[in-house]
C-alpha cells in the first residue's frame, strides 16, 4: 500500500513538473514569435530604406575623371551603401527598354543626362540626413541637380517610427503577461511543497540549504522550457520559409541567435527569480498560514 502511495506521489510530482515546463515553454514560444515579428519588421524597414536612392544628375559636359572622382568620394563616405554611374548611353538603353521603342530616332538626339544613383544605409535615410548629403553633393560644379522622392522618404520614416512604437508597447505588454503567468505557475508548484519546506526548517536546515535545490531544479525546468520553445520556433520558421518564402524571410543569423539566447536566458532567469521569492515566502510565514 505504501509503495502504491509513493508511486502515486511520484506520478503527481512528474505531472506537475511536466505541466510547469509546458506552461513556461508556451509562454516563451509566444515571446519568441513576437521576437521574430520584430526582427522581420526591422529587416523589412532596412530593406525599404536602403532600396530608395537619390539621383545626382550631372552636366552633359562633365568629364569622365571628374565623375569617377565624385563616385569614389561618395563610396568612401560611411553613410553610402553603394553608387552606380549611369552614362548617357546606358540611360538611353534603359529608357528604350521601359518605353518599348527607340525614342532617339524620333528625337534625333539623346536628351538624357549622365547620372549617379546613390543608395544610403538605413540609418542615414531620414529627410534631414538626405538634405545634408544633397547640400554636400551640390558643391561639385558639374552637378546639375539632385533628385529624390522626399514625400515617399518621409512617409516610410514616419510609418517605421509608428510601427516601432507599437511593437515596443505590445512587447512590453506581452512580457508582463508572460512574467505574471510564469510567476503564478511557479508559485503554485512551490505551494504544493510548502509542508516539505516547513519540515526541512523544523529539522534545522538553513535557508540556503532549502532554497538551493529549488533554484537548481527551477533553472533546469527553465532551460527545458526554453529548448522546447526554441524547437517550436524552429519548426514554425521551417514552415514559414517553405510556404511563405516571398512574404517572410529571416536571413539575419546573428539576430536569430540573439533571439534564441534571449529566450534561454529569460526562461532560466524568470524561473529562478520566481522560485527564489516563492520559497522565501513560505520560509517566512507562520505555520497556521500554511493551510491557506
Amino acid at each position: 500500500m505504501k509503495n502504491k502511495e509513493t508511486g502515486y506521489s511520484k506520478t503527481r510530482l512528474r505531472s506537475s513538473y511536466l505541466t510547469l515546463v509546458i506552461s513556461v515553454s508556451l509562454v516563451l514560444f509566444l515571446l519568441g514569435v513576437l521576437g521574430l515579428v520584430i526582427i522581420n519588421a526591422r529587416e523589412l524597414s532596412v530593406y525599404l530604406r536602403e532600396s530608395l536612392s537619390f539621383y545626382i544628375i550631372l552636366d552633359d559636359e562633365a568629364k569622365e575623371p571628374d565623375i569617377r572622382m565624385l563616385q569614389k568620394d561618395l563610396d568612401a563616405k560611411p553613410y553610402v551603401k553603394s553608387t552606380e554611374y549611369v552614362s548617357k548611353d546606358a540611360a538611353a538603353v534603359k529608357m528604350k527598354k521601359d518605353l518599348g521603342e527607340d525614342f532617339i530616332n524620333f528625337l534625333g538626339d539623346n536628351p538624357l543626362p549622365p547620372s549617379i544613383d546613390v543608395y544610403l544605409y538605413a540609418g542615414f535615410t531620414s529627410p534631414d540626413s538626405v538634405a545634408k548629403i544633397e547640400k554636400y553633393v551640390r558643391e561639385y560644379p558639374f552637378v546639375k541637380e539632385v533628385s529624390y522622392q522626399e514625400s515617399l522618404l518621409f512617409l516610410i520614416n514616419e510609418n517605421v517610427k509608428k510601427i516601432s512604437i507599437f511593437l515596443l508597447v505590445i512587447s512590453t505588454f506581452l512580457f508582463l503577461i508572460a512574467l505574471t503567468i510564469i510567476n503564478n505557475t511557479i508559485r503554485l508548484s512551490v505551494y504544493s511543497k510548502r509542508f516539505l519546506i516547513r519540515t526541512m526548517q523544523l529539522v534545522g536546515a538553513t535557508r540556503s540549504f532549502i532554497i538551493r535545490p529549488f533554484l537548481i531544479q527551477s533553472a533546469i525546468h527553465g532551460l527545458l522550457a526554453a529548448l522546447v520553445a526554441l524547437s517550436l520556433l524552429m519548426g514554425m520558421l521551417y514552415l514559414i520559409e517553405k510556404e511563405f518564402l516571398l512574404m517572410f524571410s529571416f536571413e539575419s543569423t546573428y539576430l536569430l541567435l540573439l533571439l534564441g539566447a534571449s529566450i534561454i536566458i529569460t526562461g532560466v532567469l524568470i524561473n529562478i527569480i520566481s522560485t527564489f521569492f516563492s520559497v522565501n515566502r513560505y520560509l517566512s510565514i507562520s505555520e497556521d498560514k500554511l493551510y491557506y
